[in-house]
Parts: structure tokens; C-alpha cells; sequence
């Protein structure tokens, strides 16, 4: 020990304790398995990412592309899908906010909370910005072609 702690004890200020008795055992880990976020955010999103792929898929209609599409749409279900089985496996007593309660209080991230508003422009920035150039490159394309 430091001579600060000694000098502690010494005056009385701070005491030295038994340790606790081993705490028993937790087998089961509550946690909450969703975001906190509502599920209209997350269909915006995937709503975004395959709009993005129509847009494309229709400026740029070719059979050579049918395959690449179709893994593509497979992996954006199974991005959103794997993770909305896990929110509803046996055990998670959690939900996930409603729009009320998400508009009403907002979410809590590691940098402090953030209303609605701020939670919805940092999770939908991407995709919308995934439409808009995909709108741009298919109107590039039809302007060349």
C-alpha cells in the first residue's frame, strides 16, 4: 500500500475490510439483444438498400446480372434477417422501442443521448445516400446512353 493509504487509516479516514464472501455464481447473462431502436428503421433501411439495387438492376437491365443481384439480395436479408431471429430467441425478455417511446425519449449511445431526429439521420445517412447515387448513376447512365 502507498504511504497515502497508510496515512488514511492512520487518522481514521478509511478502514480496512474483510473481503465479501464469494458472490454466488450467475449462470444466465441478461442482456438486451436489439438496438433499443424501432423497427421502422431498420425497414427503412433495408428498404434503402434494396431501392438501391432495383434503381440499378433497372438502369443497367442485364441477365449477366442476375446472379450478383440475387447474392446481393440474399446477403441483405440475411444481414438484417440472422440478427431480428436472434432479438427473438427464447431468454430475451427485451423489445424494441416503439416509434412513441423512441420519439418520446430518444436512445442513449456511448457519446451521450440522442433524440429521435439525430438517431434516425445517423442510422438512415447511409442509405439514403446509397439511393440518391444509385438515382445518379442510373441518370448519368441514360444521359450517355
Amino acid at each position: 500500500m502507498s504511504h497515502i493509504v497508510h496515512d488514511l487509516i492512520a487518522r481514521g479516514d478509511a478502514r480496512v475490510v474483510d473481503q465479501p464472501a464469494d458472490a454466488p455464481v450467475r449462470h444466465q447473462v441478461e442482456g438486451d439483444r436489439n438496438f433499443g431502436l424501432p423497427n421502422a428503421l431498420y425497414g427503412a433501411t433495408i428498404a434503402c438498400y434494396l431501392g438501391f439495387l432495383v434503381i440499378v438492376g433497372s438502369a443497367f437491365a442485364n441477365p449477366v446480372l442476375a446472379i450478383p443481384m440475387a447474392i446481393i439480395v440474399f446477403l441483405i436479408v440475411a444481414a438484417f434477417g440472422v440478427p431480428a431471429i436472434w432479438t427473438r430467441l427464447k431468454g430475451n425478455a427485451s423489445e424494441p422501442a416503439t416509434l412513441g417511446e423512441f420519439e418520446t425519449n430518444g436512445i442513449m449511445t456511448n457519446t451521450g443521448r440522442l433524440t429521435a431526429g439525430e438517431a434516425s439521420a445517423q442510422v438512415l445517412v447511409l442509405p439514403v445516400l446509397l439511393v440518391i447515387w444509385g438515382i445518379a448513376i442510373a441518370v448519368i447512365a441514360a444521359v450517355v446512353a
